[in-house]
């Protein structure tokens, strides 16, 4: 752990030069802590940088792109920002808590593309098409695709039902080795068999590959991208009844489950015992700040957009919003740190992902393993413990809607 003091003091740090969270310095550090000891890049690559920065498909993007675009100008456009809150029952498994904090359902990569008047090629196959992918890589152009993250061995997970959407983007390849794209500082290198497994699983975006064809046509769609964010935000977003769980309506609900003591839907009877009590506030946290966001449930990326396009005022709202939903997951991230060496292991496991990858799954696997034992281990707090918590994160979730429905209105306004 001496390595891991070291990032933190680093981390530390940069908080005090830039005001940063604790989350968002975290990932800047291991970013470029992660580029700096990568090894040497192998021939068949098309460009020079990889690793995730803040925002996994933003940082995606713009490797795809020649890394000159900004990456809080790409993840704008792309939608910024969003709420989608949802609890999903299964038997003999604890609730599994959803938050996507970044701008959903519409993907990310051609949202993005085609606001930037960026020309792209968007192709689905019944099975992999190694020579179409083969001629993008051989003209210079990489290749995005949906895939399965479970079956990516650098993840260190148990191979799943296909349901975990991830976008990848393959960097080039030799022979049969393709060079893939994802989170590491490095590109992965895997044999189209093992990559046209994990393609091949996730059902909805079977061999789907996206190419960009060529530069920029015209300038960025800012107006555009900021309507559609906005438009979610304040819905209908599906036009039927799950609009309920998105936006400000999703941010509602959460409020209200988090402080309902009387229905099962509310929080005290869906998270109260020990199990799904652990499991449920490690999944806050985990969903604002690591998994289909950026820090701070992506609020200070987007409001760095609207600092860049000229929209400051809202930008000071969403800020301050990015502040309180960090607060909301460091609560969440303090409260099952009653759990012992569990921050650790999640930070650990964090850090070995972006800077080693493939090379350490076993390793990754294990400390995966190894956190999720731990909630088996302790009892939740007593109830009025629960309540006091559970409040608190209610107040917070109430104080960030309230920011947000300012900055929608000035945004909307302009």
């Amino acid at each position: 752990m001496t390595e891991q003091r070291g990032l933190k003091r680093l981390v530390r740090q940069r908080m005090a030069r830039t005001g940063e969270s604790y989350t968002t310095a975290r990932r800047h550090v291991l970013a470029r802590s992660a580029r700096a000891d990568a090894p040497a890049l192998p021939s068949g690559v098309l460009y020079e940088e990889f690793g995730t920065e803040q925002h996994h498909e933003a940082s995606l993007i713009r490797h795809a792109l020649g890394s000159t675009l900004d990456e809080a100008l790409i993840a704008g456009l792309a939608g910024g920002i969003g709420f989608m809150y949802v609890v999903f029952e299964y038997e003999n498994i604890p609730p599994l808590l959803t938050i996507v904090a970044q701008h959903h359902p519409e993907p990310w990569v051609p949202a993005a593309l085609g606001r930037l008047n960026v020309p792209f090629d968007e192709q689905h196959s019944g099975k992999p098409r190694w020579e179409r992918v083969r001629k993008a890589l051989d003209e210079g152009r990489p290749v995005f695709c949906t895939v399965d993250k479970s079956r990516l061995p650098w993840h260190g997970m148990e191979p799943g039902f296909g349901q975990d959407a991830h976008t990848v983007l393959i960097a080039g390849y030799q022979g049969d080795t393709l060079y893939v794209d994802d989170e590491s500082a490095a590109p992965h290198a895997m044999g189209t068999e093992e990559f046209g497994e994990a393609w091949s699983a996730h059902k909805k975006g079977r061999h789907q590959m996206i190419v960009p064809t060529g530069p920029p046509q015209g300038e960025p769609d800012v107006a555009g991208a900021i309507a559609a964010t906005t438009a979610h935000l304040t819905g209908p977003v599906l036009g039927n009844s799950f609009d309920v769980n998105f936006g400000f309506s999703g941010m509602d609900k959460l409020a209200a489950q988090l402080r309902d003591t009387r229905t099962k839907t509310g929080w005290e009877r869906r998270f109260g015992a020990p199990v799904p009590f652990f499991h449920g506030v490690r999944r806050l946290y985990e969903c604002l700040e690591v998994e289909y966001t950026a820090p701070g449930a992506t609020r200070p990326l987007y409001a760095d957009f609207l600092d860049r396009t000229g929209h400051r005022e809202a930008a000071a709202l969403f800020r301050e919003s990015g502040r309180g939903w960090g607060r909301l997951a460091a609560l969440a991230l303090e409260t099952v740190s009653q759990l012992g060496e569990y921050t650790e292991i999640c930070e650990e496991r964090m850090r070995l992902i972006m800077s080693q990858g493939w090379a350490a799954s076993d390793e990754i696997r294990e400390l995966g393993k190894r956190a999720e034992a731990l909630a088996t281990e302790y009892d939740a707090p007593d109830a009025s413990t629960r309540r006091q918590l559970f409040e608190e994160m209610a107040e917070t979730v109430d104080s960030c809607a309230g920011l947000e429905r300012r900055g929608v209105e000035l945004l909307t306004e302009s």
